[in-house]
């Protein structure tokens, strides 16, 4: 198990990066680039994690970008940085962490080209509103801003379950059964709260998220009434119907090139602890570089796996992106800063 990062003298700046290399596995000679930056949900501990898994489980070489400080530390609230962005060049396939970025046009032509060369995509919780250029900002890349709904298939719309009041159940969408995503995948469960979602009709819906009544397993399906956002403020019960959370969709390009989306709206590092949504999301990668999907697929953690919990503010601080080498743990149990004020925005 090898995990490469550029090796620097005495006193230089970290390394931008990490990157894992393959062990044998299905996924050989494919590299695929992993994006973090969300201010809340932690996907700089979530999607190392997962590219542990990918590369040592299943063959994958894995690079993990992050957005940096100008000292080589990790932080996900400068939405003007991704470190390393020269590695999308060479990415076969994406993992997207992300909310509300401005990158410099230079990192988005790296990643819009990816993007058009039809590489697979799978992205994750706050992906939906994965960009936010505000209006005359200078970007050629303001379109991207939908990139949400032109290519994952819904853009941000609002919280529906309330975030550390009522968990995330999921349930398969009856006629999904059979659907190789869902594949020996039992027991979905997250501590972040649903979105309202209504994927683009050409969306395959796999999951929909039952909001419990409080934060545990066990906790029985809220009964309260919504307004739902996209139908001029139609009421209806929470789960009644559940909203959509996982979902597949065939983006066709200009350049007739098909990217290979899945996308579900869970996704905080804590909510990948649990084994039945972290398989959906491995065997999602699997899926979209059409290779063979187990009857169970190994998702067991490469090292301990101790997320800190989705707040505002809520990242640990002084990491780099060597930290998550193979056969580091993150400081469990070390302090984590507490959440955000209860004015800060949650989405």
């Amino acid at each position: 198990m090898v995990a490469t990062s550029a090796v620097a003298p005495l006193n230089a700046a970290p390394a931008p990066s990490i990157t894992y290399e393959a062990e044998p596995g299905p996924g050989a000679g494919r590299h695929i680039v992993f994006l973090t930056g969300d201010e809340e949900y932690r996907g700089e501990e979530g999607l190392p994690m997962l590219a542990k898994v990918l590369s040592q489980r299943h063959g994958f070489k894995c690079s993990v970008l992050f957005a940096l400080d100008p000292d080589g530390t990790i932080n996900p609230d400068n939405n003007k940085s991704l470190g390393a962005a020269e590695k999308l060049a060479t990415a076969h396939g994406l993992v997207l962490a992300l909310r509300f970025r401005q990158w410099p046009d230079a990192a988005m032509k790296l990643f819009a080209d990816a993007v058009a060369r039809g590489v697979p995509i799978v992205a994750l919780r706050t992906s939906t509103h994965a960009f936010r250029f505000p209006t005359g900002h200078p970007t050629a890349y303001a379109a991207f801003n939908d990139f949400g709904l032109n290519v994952l298939g819904e853009n941000w719309v609002s919280h529906w379950g309330a975030n550390r009041r009522g968990a995330t159940r999921g349930l398969i969408e009856p006629g999904a059964e059979g659907d190789a995503i869902l594949r020996g995948v039992t027991d979905i469960f997250g501590d972040s709260g649903v979105y309202e979602t209504h994927p683009t009709a050409d969306s395959k819906i796999l999951a929909r998220g039952q909001v419990l009544t409080g934060m545990k397993p066990t906790d029985g399906p809220d009964t309260t009434q919504r307004k739902v956002r996209h139908a001029d403020k139609i009421e209806q019960g929470i789960n009644d119907p559940m909203m959509p959370i996982a979902w597949t969709r065939l983006n066709q390009n200009a350049n007739g090139k098909t990217n290979r989306v899945f996308c579900t709206t869970m996704g905080a590092a804590t909510d990948l602890v649990s084994d039945g949504l972290r398989r959906m999301v491995v065997n999602a990668v699997l899926w979209g570089f059409e290779l063979p999907i187990p009857a169970q697929t190994d998702v067991r953690f490469v090292d301990p796996y101790e997320p800190a919990p989705y707040a505002f503010k809520g990242y640990r601080r002084g990491l780099t992106p060597e930290d998550h080498a193979l056969g580091k743990t993150l400081r469990v149990g070390a302090p984590i800063p507490s959440a955000a004020p209860k004015s800060a925005k949650k989405n």
